[in-house]
């Protein structure tokens, strides 16, 4: 009888995520669902794969789906196992969306939303979103994730990760307390604190996904390739807020590790 394949983490993997602030899952969900992931998402821009004098912005974002196709990609197994390891089990919200979607196409025109930034959590009924903010307990996000719909080598647009960002960041956000700072007051210096990390790309083939720590600092980049890239960058939301009676995620035990706090 042939052995079932561990779906789970490795020690390793949980370790490189409190160290390097992500991990890279392969084959988290199959390439025949992303296919229909991206069918739908053509459909959805009104664009066709087959119509490349069409594609004449750098960038179109499609803000939700949340189709059958998209909660089944987000919710398997192998997924519902890593979202225990790293934020912890009963702590999470199962995803019934996928969002948002900045779906990039080869072009010389650059595009006008590849800086450096954090994502923020809260305060989004702020009008302004330079005021919408992010916490040391990173209230409102267990997770950011970076879901690949499609095929992303090194010139398909992949998005740049400053590796260990989050634990600049977790420092900064400390002294801000339970407020927290708004992204106005994070990205003031340019995320400076986190220049010299080595930086790495998110490639990868369709059905990978990447769960990341809330404090990453990341950044798109133009595509120079030829085939447009289908990404989703959703949350992973908490259930609740921070419960310090239980034992600490990875997610926590990164921050606490960066500020220096004691378990």
């Amino acid at each position: 009888m042939p052995k079932t394949e561990p779906i789970g983490l490795t020690t390793n993997q949980v370790q490189n995520f409190i160290d390097n602030c992500f991990i890279r899952i392969e084959n988290a969900f199959n390439t025949d669902l992303a296919q229909q992931c991206r069918d739908e998402l053509w459909a959805q821009i009104g664009l066709s794969p087959h119509e490349p004098e069409t594609w004449t912005k750098p960038v179109i974002r499609v803000g939700s789906m949340a189709s059958p196709t998209f909660v089944k990609a987000a919710n398997t197994p192998r997924l519902h196992r890593a979202y225990d390891q790293i934020v912890g089990e009963g702590r999470w919200v199962a995803p019934k969306a996928l969002g948002t979607f900045p779906i990039r196409f080869p072009s010389r025109q650059a595009p006008a939303d590849d800086g450096w930034h954090v994502d923020v959590s809260f305060g989004t009924d702020n009008p302004d979103f330079m005021e919408w903010r992010v916490n040391v307990k990173s209230s409102g996000r267990a997770l950011l994730m970076l879901f690949l719909f499609s095929d992303v080598g090194p010139d398909d647009a992949p998005t740049k990760i400053r590796k260990g960002s989050h634990s600049a960041i977790a420092r900064e956000l400390l002294p801000y307390g339970e407020a927290g700072a708004t992204l106005r007051q994070l990205s003031a210096d340019g995320y400076a604190s986190t220049q010299g990390c080595e930086i790495e790309l998110a490639t990868g083939a369709a059905g990978t996904v990447y769960l990341c720590h809330p404090f990453l600092v990341h950044a798109a980049q133009p595509h120079r390739g030829k085939e447009p890239r289908f990404l989703a960058q959703p949350p992973l939301l908490p259930r609740s807020e921070f419960d310090p009676a239980l034992p600490p995620s990875p997610v926590q035990i990164a921050i606490r590790q960066a500020c220096g706090l004691t378990f």
